[in-house]
């Protein structure tokens, strides 16, 4: 295809799909093309170009993205789709016979080449805002080389590729200095930064996470970071001495159990049991003290896996104490060794088991919500609110997460987004922490929301 001009191309539009990472690369593409004169539109707006980020680790996934780049096409006619992500990777073929694809870009190192036919002379090399977010992601590394029986992702993001610390460093100081004040450290396999590293040189040699941590620990201000994914076999001494150290680490981690049950695991091949996953959770615990807030993913209906199997994965998570489980149901896919094994569940069987460990989920999201209460309480502490938005159900409160990620709503005015907020908790129901206000903070200029409130203290 031969080179656009500028003048052909003025306004674009960015899909996203999938991870944090996903929605991290987007930015990248964002940046570079508003850096060459892009202009991103409204929702009523036709967009000459469109960007699609995609996922495929579910059929949902897979089926998501075709019908994302079938409505661009219809909703901007004549627009030029440029498709990238895991779905891209994966099924190049199928994409590109899609309407208006006229790029597909099936390694991301091929974007510079790609948005050049744009008039994109260079990609940026970090972000310097997260547009539509109040909380920024920032991409550590990327690649998996793991072979769990059920994932495709090592098949379209292969291989490890870990970032400079000091280029992480600045970026995240960079997004501080803006006026972000949570920081999501981001990657497809987050515990394996760092362990790359003998490829490159001696100077330019990543860390390993828990060096990682205290290096970003160090940049001033006021703000938190929040880690977004762990697997529990990193849960090194080295990594739990760092978070226990890391004054601006959020005491909230994010260890994947995809099963209670040490012969599905067996089956997925994951690196762990049960007993060791256990003993981890209880010795973060007991370094970190306060109770620090654990969530984590299952995948239900795994092939062969037995009523009693899943009683263990109830079992499993009431003992682990999960503040919230994301409750996957098992997603057969091409390509992997799960989709070819034998005693493939029924869909009705994999949907009831579903609903009975989300009422699990439930009554462990509201145990831990009320001990935090009781503690909270007790102490007469205050908690410190990362405002996200306006409430949906309450009017003149806003919605946010404290440092453990306890959804949170208090008394609050649509200024307050992306804003901390101090706050004494009152009463907790399966939704969250209805706090008030424990100080009060004014608006820049006089408001004309009808919504905003005036609290004192």
């Amino acid at each position: 295809m031969s080179a656009l001009r500028m003048s052909e191309l003025r306004t674009c539009r960015m899909v996203t799909l999938g991870c944090k990472v996903n929605q991290y690369e987007t930015q990248l593409v964002r940046e570079a093309l508003q850096q060459h004169g892009y202009r991103e539109v409204r929702d009523d707006e036709p967009a000459d170009l469109c960007v699609v980020n995609t996922c495929t680790v579910t059929n949902r996934g897979d089926s998501e993205s075709r019908k994302i780049i079938r409505q661009l096409a219809r909703q901007n006619p004549g627009t030029k789709t440029i498709v990238m992500g895991c779905y891209a990777t994966r099924d190049h073929r199928a994409v590109s016979e899609l309407p208006g694809v006229i790029e597909v870009v099936t390694d991301k190192r091929e974007l510079p080449d790609v948005l050049g036919r744009f008039g994109v002379v260079d990609m940026p090399h970090r972000i310097s805002e997260f547009e539509g977010h109040h909380r920024a992601f920032v991409k550590i590394q990327d690649g998996c080389i793991l072979k769990c029986s059920y994932c495709i992702i090592p098949t379209v993001r292969p291989g490890l590729r870990s970032r400079r610390p000091a280029e992480i460093e600045e970026e995240i100081r960079g997004l501080v200095d803006s006026g972000y004040r949570e920081i999501v450290i981001s990657g497809i396999h987050v515990g394996h930064y760092g362990i790359d590293s003998h490829r490159l040189a001696p100077g330019d040699r990543p860390e390993r996470l828990w060096q990682l941590l205290r290096r970003l620990d160090r940049i001033p201000g006021h703000w938190r970071m929040r880690l977004s994914s762990i697997e529990s076999a990193e849960l090194s001494d080295d990594f739990i001495s760092a978070a226990a150290d890391c004054e601006h680490l959020c005491p909230h981690f994010h260890p994947a159990l995809q099963s209670g049950s040490d012969t599905v695991l067996t089956r997925m091949r994951r690196r762990y049991r049960i007993d060791r996953f256990l003993d981890r959770l209880h010795q973060i615990r007991d370094r970190l003290g306060h109770d620090p807030a654990f969530s984590t993913d299952i995948i239900v209906g795994f092939p062969g896996e037995t009523e009693a199997e899943f009683a263990e994965t109830l079992r499993t998570c009431r003992n682990a104490g999960f503040m919230k489980i994301h409750v996957f149901p098992f997603s057969r896919r091409d390509g992997t060794v799960a989709a070819t094994m034998p005693d493939q569940l029924p869909p009705q069987v994999i949907q009831q088991r579903v609903g009975e460990l989300s009422r699990l989920e439930r009554d462990l999201a509201l145990e831990y919500y009320r001990r935090r209460l009781t503690y909270e309480g007790d102490s007469g502490e205050t908690l410190e609110v990362f405002v996200e938005r306006m409430s949906d159900s309450r009017p003149g409160f806003v919605r946010g997460s404290d440092r453990r990620y306890i959804p949170m709503e208090v008394p609050g005015a649509v200024q307050d987004a992306g804003q901390f907020v101090t706050c004494r908790p009152v009463t907790a129901d399966r939704d969250g922490i209805v706090a008030v206000r424990e100080l009060a903070v004014l608006p820049l200029q006089p408001s004309t929301d009808s919504k905003a409130i005036t609290w004192v203290s």
